[in-house]
């Protein structure tokens, strides 16, 4: 395993990735929202790859730029190239992608943006989801159906449980709730949302976090048929 990951704030709750394969150098930036952060974490500049899962302002604002300073190539979903940066590698699921010696494979996962994909390593293993799934959330049903998005958390079923999950927002805190008040009783529940009050009063990071941990607390996965799915989401939207 050669794939170090750092997180990098950006905007208002966004977080961008920083993927380096260690036995190249080759460097990856999944959703850049803005650029200066990107850029003042890069070593010596040096970025290789941009990897969007979606079209969103806040996943994207800073890729055209870091592509001007680096001469990274731009990698996303073909199905949104008319509303993304100009994509110099054009994606669709079951693709694969490369940063030096380690593979990513593409999975569809649209619901909360039509043509959304997320990237999985399997090394790590690590997912990038982008606004698909959170930390005991998922994303708002923008573009989507809740067929869809329920549909796309199912093809994370095949995933091992070390998975790492890295999303696109720090909305822990508040999903937690939301949670906790539909299980009040729930004891891995009530101990994930203590131990993310203690990471928030510090300033540090809820995620990533582990498929298995999501799978024991995330309402949204544990939802039985996407008719429970989707009163879940209406119930979320208004919390």
């Amino acid at each position: 395993m050669s794939l170090e990951i750092t997180s990098i704030p950006v905007l208002r709750d966004n977080y961008a990735w920083l993927l380096k394969d260690t036995r190249t150098g080759m460097v990856a930036v999944v959703d850049p929202g803005e650029a200066e952060p990107v850029a003042a974490a890069l070593d010596n500049g040096r970025l290789d790859l941009i990897l969007l899962t979606h079209h969103h302002a806040d996943h994207i604002g800073g890729a055209e730029a870091l592509r001007a300073q680096s001469g990274a190539a731009i990698a996303g979903p073909g199905s949104e190239a008319h509303r993304l940066p100009r994509l110099d590698i054009a994606l669709e699921d079951g693709d694969r992608i490369a940063l030096g010696d380690e593979t990513g494979t593409v999975i569809g996962t649209p619901g909360h943006a039509d043509g959304h994909i997320s990237f999985y390593f399997p090394s790590k293993p690590a997912l990038f989801c982008g606004d698909t799934l959170f930390s005991m959330g998922c994303g708002r049903l923008l573009e989507g159906s809740a067929e869809e998005l329920f549909a796309s958390l199912a093809r994370f079923g095949s995933l091992p449980d070390e998975t790492l999950i890295f999303c696109g927002h720090e909305y822990t805190l508040t999903n937690g709730a939301f949670a906790l008040g539909l299980a009040p009783n729930d004891a891995a529940l009530r101990q994930r949302v203590e131990s993310v009050q203690r990471l928030r009063a510090q300033g540090k990071p809820t995620v990533p976090v582990t498929l298995g941990v999501e799978r024991q607390t995330n309402p949204f996965l544990r939802a039985r048929d996407c008719a429970q799915f989707a009163a879940l989401r209406k119930a979320r939207d208004v919390f």
